[in-house]
């Protein structure tokens, strides 16, 4: 579960065992948690986020969204030449 990036508090995250997915990040903070897919940026799910919460996490995942695909792909290569 590497870290690939915090913004503001926000932690963002992929799960080794989501890779098979389309490109997407975990965020959290404070015991809450998003998903929002990379390619398109979109939501798809959160706990205990509220909508404020969520615009921002939208606006830093948009702003970030290079370095997280390119942090995905990564992790894919490394999943797949480890």
């Amino acid at each position: 579960m590497p870290v690939v990036l915090r913004v503001k508090g926000y932690k963002f995250w992929f799960y080794e065992g989501d890779l098979d997915e389309p490109p997407h990040v975990h965020v959290g903070k404070s015991g809450n948690e998003a998903k929002f897919w990379i390619d398109p940026i979109s939501f798809v799910r959160a706990r205990g986020f509220r909508e404020h919460e969520l615009n921002e996490i939208e606006k830093i995942t948009r702003e970030n969204r290079a370095k997280l695909l390119a942090a995905w792909r990564e992790e894919g290569e490394k999943r797949d030449n480890g």
